[in-house]
């Protein structure tokens, strides 16, 4: 989990980098272009953050139809949320990371590490938490159950 320091270190240094960056753009092609690639990158981030949102759902439905828990999916989506969030924060640094969450392969890749390192922990079925290993195929969950009333008539 990030630290007080490390988070007030993120909102002092982004901006930073995003104003200098805006500026060194600015003095090369204007003041007036520089606003419109920013306009730009915005739109364009949200159109397709809008097609990688609907690719990740329909493999979200795909994956429940199987009868499997859609869990690096439903990390894609929370990525996805991420990348569209700074894709509409003006400047080009964070434009640059938010395209980089639009990228399905990268995406995968960067869940899978983080799953891996320890950064993202999930728990198994003993309750305690572990490093995320993929299961591969159905897994049976034992269970009772009985009916209230007869639904038959």
């Amino acid at each position: 989990m990030f630290s007080f320091r490390a988070l007030l270190a993120l909102f002092l240094i982004v901006p930073i980098i995003e104003i200098y960056l805006l500026i060194q753009v600015g003095s090369v092609i204007g003041a007036i272009p520089t606003v419109f690639l920013v306009v730009f990158t915005a739109v364009l981030g949200a159109l397709l953050l809008r097609q990688q949102g609907f690719s990740t759902l329909a493999r979200v439905q795909a994956t429940l139809a199987r009868g499997e828990l859609p869990a690096l999916e439903m990390l894609e989506g929370v990525m996805l949320l991420f990348g569209g969030a700074l894709l509409l924060t003006p400047g080009f640094f964070t434009d640059v990371i938010g395209f980089i969450c639009l990228i399905p392969q990268l995406r995968q890749r960067t869940i899978l590490w983080a799953l891996r390192r320890g950064v993202i922990t999930t728990l198994g079925p003993d309750g305690k938490p572990h490093r995320g290993e993929r299961q591969q195929g159905p897994r049976t969950i034992e269970g009772e159950y009985w009916r209230d009333k007869d639904e038959r008539k």
